[in-house]
């Protein structure tokens, strides 16, 4: 393995949607709303990330599954499923306990991306890891100065597509399409919910 296959795949590994989905809400809302929006962000990861984590691991130890990555698409509808009802009793469980809106918004962009995603991953492989990071980074972009969010989150977003293309487990097309999705879905959601930009 080269040095830029070893880099591609701990960016991979690191960024993983799993990785983002499960350390992002908390995280945004510690930032939002210090420690009761952390609180809040917990139980959004513990249902949107951990669930499905859950379900992936067990594919894997099974051998359904060729990996966390789930690098064959054929075998993605599963497990894309099971996320989706993660996500939507996410959604339900916050709404019907009164949490934040920020939160809110920030599980129903995850919902709506996968509404997206998944009919066209049962056609074309598009890119989970680019559209999960985009759309981490727009999140971020609400509760943090928004620009230098942007032009960092940007790079960041471009090396996890540069990653996923190197280890051939996308074409340029899908990461490209995935970043856009992610990017556009999650934007429109959350000012769908009256959620400004952060400043700066």
């Amino acid at each position: 393995m080269t040095t830029a296959d070893s880099v591609a795949r701990r960016v991979t590994d690191l960024l993983a949607p799993q990785v983002l989905v499960i350390v992002m809400p908390p995280a945004v809302g510690l930032i939002a709303q210090g420690w009761t929006g952390a609180a809040w962000g917990l139980v959004a990861s513990a249902l949107c990330g951990g669930v499905p984590a859950a379900v992936i691991a067990m594919g894997v130890r099974s051998g359904r599954l060729d990996s966390h990555h789930i690098v064959d698409r054929a075998r993605r509808t599963g497990p894309l499923l099971a996320a989706a009802g993660a996500v939507l009793l996410a959604l339900l469980v916050l709404v019907l306990l009164g949490a934040p809106t920020l939160l809110v918004a920030t599980v129903a962009a995850m919902l709506a991306a996968l509404a997206v995603t998944v009919p066209i991953t049962l056609r074309w492989k598009i890119s989970f890891h680019a559209a999960v990071c985009a759309g981490t980074v727009v999140v971020l972009a609400h509760v943090l100065p928004a620009v230098a969010t942007l032009a960092a989150g940007a790079a960041v977003v471009a090396l996890v597509c540069w990653a996923r293309v190197r280890l051939t487990h996308h074409t340029p097309a899908q990461v490209a399409t995935g970043a856009v999705v992610g990017t556009l879905v999650t934007w429109a959601t959350l000012a769908a919910f009256g959620m400004g930009a952060g400043a700066g």
